[in-house]
């Protein structure tokens, strides 16, 4: 019954990848995306978990794809979403990140 050319870890990794296009409510500029962003990163570590586990999600939200990869995974935490949405750490404790913290959304306003 042995998975022929995949090993097995205590837990499987998953690939990051961003989440798919999504729309804000109504239409926001990015200074406002950013302000969000801020504001969710100030306030989600309070809510439970480990500093140091949203500290590397942070990094991983803000770093391309391949560096996310080796920061979650150097960081220990298992990703349940491949984008990021839901992750746990090593203790069980869970992470939910919104998308936009993740991209952006299709209906971003341009700031001349």
């Amino acid at each position: 019954m042995g998975c022929a050319g995949s090993s097995h870890t205590k837990r499987d990794l998953k690939k990051i990848r961003k989440p798919k296009p999504w729309k804000h409510p109504q239409p926001i500029t990015k200074s406002q995306l950013v302000q969000l962003r801020e504001e969710f990163w100030d306030t989600a570590p309070h809510y439970g978990g480990r500093k140091e586990i949203w500290d590397a999600l942070r990094a991983a939200a803000e770093a391309d794809l391949n560096l996310a990869q080796a920061i979650v995974d150097s960081a220990g935490v298992i990703v349940q979403n491949a984008d990021l949405t839901v992750c746990y750490d090593e203790r069980g404790a869970k992470y939910e990140l919104p998308k936009y913290v993740l991209s952006e959304p299709t209906n971003l306003i341009q700031e001349s």
